[in-house]
């Protein structure tokens, strides 16, 4: 019997020698880390069909990542004799259809009476997926149709020939163990019955791995546009517009399609591939690696959900680096909005096969159009198609999250409640670019330069960037954010009403602002802090742009020690190494200078780099604004009351939520300052006194430095603040619109930015100042009268004069000159 299983254990690891002179595998989770291994249990894997091309495979990626063999023995005593098994057994001969039956294996059968018959010892259960490509094409011949590893199950001699084609682009996945003992306890009387439960959840396990890995069947994009054309929705909306515009129907029934056209993708999993392979080169000649954090919730969602991916939005390679991230990673790209911009010659059909539908920038007096555009959202949802888009609509030109645009998740609700059996999930996305590729285009157009118009003439400029090193960049997945959750919490009978096409029940918009505030606050909770973005805060808190090389390196360490004593959340990932690394590493990317000096080396910010670095600062600063609000309180008081600290950030505080999208609810945040509080009192920044009172350090004490440096992080935010709360008081209750207020706050803060060396462009962002004043509205603080007139009652006054705390006496004056310049 020994010689006939050495003998055999010879033929098979011949057998996998020749497999693997072709086959090229993509691996997942193949790491006893990964799948949280105890050492001390046996590991049994579980493949779902039975193939000795998936055993010869197994076997190899369990030698290659060092994990417990899958070919011996179980090594627990009167065990299976193999460590692995198939849950479903072939039936048929060689050249049959390889027709599965839900009938377990002789080996899966083993092992449960294994567990029931030692029920004191235990076995990891290992799920291990396999894919030979990754989904079909159904757009191409019958041929590719017929070799792509799809939801049905292929023969011996399918699967000879799907091996040859798609051999060298196979995929496998590991996942996380089930315990044996856990899964077959209720039934130690019932063998039957424990098999049944065990091959139950193996079986549920398999089909949501592979709804996430090839999602759902693609449909002929010529049928989904005819059929878009032949909805009720865009039936009625071509006889309105016939009506309306006194053209014949058949005219703007050929509008509607072309319109469908226009819009929708044409996913093709060839030009994914290709896509793969040209973007893994590009990736290696851009950037110096791709981090990837918390991509195990997403797989967890996506088997079970349709997945709306909302990614913050700084750069045109947004698109491409989730879409490859999520491939490499076994995820099935999802459909991209893309803005109708990008459809240009060349790159524009590439886009579509790689999943992109474009939309135009305005639906606006376009009812045909945006009927179209929302039945084909529609379609997306309802057959579980994963949706990317960005919800602040165009790219961020400061490095900051913009305020979400309502349109598309106004859609996907409405979308939902007119079919919600197909659970919708929103995954923030979060890129962290160390060196984004857009950074000098984005200082021309906040200097007020025109937007460059994209062609391809301008993306062959870009090409000529390819040799640049822009760093690392991280792919940060946030919280995920289940849509149904947050409609509870606004109307929890929304599924007791009926809803059509055109149907908005009263309360969609709250809905929408809610579920917008959460995603923006939930982006920004997975912000990637990398050695630029500290760098750049530190620095632009200095007076003048320069410090001390040691000095420097002492303040970046004690500030990163804020990140991590309180940390703003579990998704938020930071740097390794320390202050001293994070300067060597920003000189080498050419973005901050040295200048020798025999006391110590100078390292200064200069030219277009400090505006630039404002962008990486912007990217970060929202960790900051508590204990920088709470710092900015002692520039003018040695000591105050820790009531009064609490009081005054608190009233700061909803709109710097607002602005910065801080996810601390009104209700929480009392108990949030206080633990800041204790944090800089712990870390040296403050001081407890007599009587309930927090102190400053002395003047001129390193410590009070970095109070000071602190406390600058957010100023000229509440500079801005200060600026509109000047003007208004001015003008005087009922003497000035809020389109006035927000005109002139631009225009003063514009004035002051040339005037004191201000250097960071949101300073005087018109946006910023209209979400100010719009938040004051909403906090009762100011009103509007019939004729569109601020009024204020003492409230204001009162606000204005605690804000007067946080600025220096040089910034009160300035402020308080421009103003009067205003007036």
């Amino acid at each position: 019997m020994r010689l006939y299983q050495g003998f055999r254990s010879l033929i098979l690891t011949i057998f996998r020698k020749i497999l693997f002179l072709w086959v090229r595998t993509d691996v997942s989770g193949n790491s006893a880390e990964t799948l949280g291994l105890d050492p001390e249990k046996p590991v049994c894997y579980v493949l779902q069909y039975s193939s000795l091309s998936s055993r010869l495979v197994l076997e190899q990626e369990v030698i290659r990542a060092h994990l417990p063999g899958a070919s011996e023995a179980l090594p627990v005593k009167n065990g299976p004799a193999h460590s692995f098994f198939f849950l479903y057994r072939r039936i048929g001969g060689l050249f049959s259809g390889g027709r599965q039956t839900p009938v377990p294996t002789n080996e899966f059968q083993a092992l449960v009476r294994y567990g029931l018959e030692h029920p004191e010892q235990d076995v990891q259960i290992v799920p291990v997926s396999l894919f030979w490509g990754r989904s079909p094409d159904k757009e191409k011949s019958l041929v590719k149709l017929l070799l792509s590893d799809t939801w049905s199950v292929a023969g011996r001699l399918q699967k000879f020939l799907i091996i040859m084609v798609h051999g060298r682009n196979t995929y496998v996945q590991f996942n996380q163990p089930l315990s044996l003992k856990q899964v077959i306890d209720e039934y130690r009387h019932s063998e039957e019955r424990a098999n049944r439960k065990l091959a139950r959840l193996l079986r549920t396990h398999f089909r949501r791995v592979r709804q996430a890995v090839l999602g759902p069947d693609l449909s002929h994009r010529r049928t989904l546009v005819e059929g878009l054309v032949r909805t009720q929705a865009v039936k009625e909306a071509i006889r309105e517009t016939a009506a309306k515009d006194d053209i014949p129907p058949e005219k703007v029934r050929g509008k509607a399609y072309k319109y469908a056209d226009e819009i929708a993708a044409s996913m093709s999993i060839v030009t994914i591939r290709f896509l793969e392979v040209v973007l893994s080169w590009l990736w290696n000649r851009i950037y110096n690696g791709i981090a990837v954090n918390n991509i195990q919730e997403v797989k967890e969602v996506a088997q079970d959900n349709a997945v709306v991916y909302v990614p913050c939005h700084r750069s045109h390679i947004d698109y491409l680096l989730l879409s490859y991230v999520l491939y490499k990673n076994g995820l099935m790209p999802p459909h991209i909005a893309a803005g109708i911009n990008l459809n240009m010659p060349i790159v524009g059909p590439i886009l579509r096969r790689g999943g992109a539908f474009f939309m135009r920038r305005s639906f606006r007096d376009n009812p045909l159009y945006a009927t179209v555009f929302n039945e084909y959202m529609h379609v997306m949802f309802s057959r579980g198609y994963s949706v990317e888009y960005f919800i602040e609509g165009g790219r961020s030109r400061t490095g900051r999250m913009l305020q979400p645009r309502p349109g598309m998740l106004s859609m996907t609700v409405r979308s939902f409640l007119r079919d919600h059996r197909k659970p919708i999930v929103f995954v923030p996305v979060y890129f962290g670019y160390e060196k984004v590729m857009e950074g000098r285009s984005y200082l021309g157009e906040l200097r007020g330069k025109k937007k460059q118009k994209e062609s391809v003439f301008g993306l062959a400029k870009t090409v000529r960037k390819l040799t640049n090193s822009f760093g690392r960049v991280a792919v940060n997945f946030g919280d995920a954010i289940p849509l149904a959750q947050v409609l509870d919490t606004v109307h929890d009978s929304w599924r007791d009403e009926a809803y059509d096409a055109e149907y908005r029940p009263a309360w969609l918009t709250d809905a929408v602002d809610v579920l917008a505030q959460r995603v923006a606050a939930n982006i920004n909770a997975s912000v990637a802090v990398n050695p630029i973005g500290m760098t750049a805060t530190v620095l632009l808190g200095t007076e003048r742009l320069a410090m001390d090389e040691g000095q420097l390196i002492r303040l970046m360490d004690q500030y990163a020690r804020l990140l991590t004593t309180f940390p703003y959340a579990e998704t938020v990932t930071l740097p390794e190494g320390s202050g001293k690394d994070w300067i060597a590493y920003c000189e080498s990317m050419g973005l901050i200078t040295r200048q020798p000096q025999k006391l110590g080396d100078i390292i200064a910010l200069e030219g277009s780099n400090a505006i630039l670095m404002t962008y990486y600062r912007n990217n970060i600063q929202h960790l900051f604004a508590l204990p920088s609000l709470i710092a900015s309180l002692f520039e003018n008081k040695d000591s105050l009351r820790r009531d009064k600290i609490v009081f005054l950030t608190s009233v700061a505080y909803p709109y710097l939520q607002s602005e910065l999208f801080l996810k601390y609810s009104m209700e929480e945040i009392d108990g949030i300052i206080n633990q800041w509080i204790d944090v800089l009192v712990d870390l040296g920044l403050l001081t407890t006194l007599e009587d309930d009172r927090i102190g400053r350090p002395e003047e001129g004490t390193e410590a009070m430095l970095r109070l000071r440096i602190l406390s600058r992080f957010i100023i000229q935010t509440l500079e801005r603040y200060h600026i509109a709360l000047g003007i208004l008081r001015k003008y005087g209750s009922g003497k000035i619109s809020a389109s006035e207020l927000e005109e002139q706050s631009t225009l003063l803060a514009e004035r002051m930015s040339i005037l004191f060396g201000l250097n960071a462009p949101e300073f005087f962002d018109k946006s910023l100042f209209r979400n100010f004043i719009a938040n004051m509205q909403k906090n009762g603080v100011i009103t509007t009268d019939e004729n569109g007139l601020i009024s204020y009652g003492e409230g204001l006054e009162e606000v204005a004069e605690d804000a007067r705390l946080v600025l220096s006496v040089e910034k009160r004056q300035a402020i308080q000159q421009v103003t009067m310049m205003g007036a």
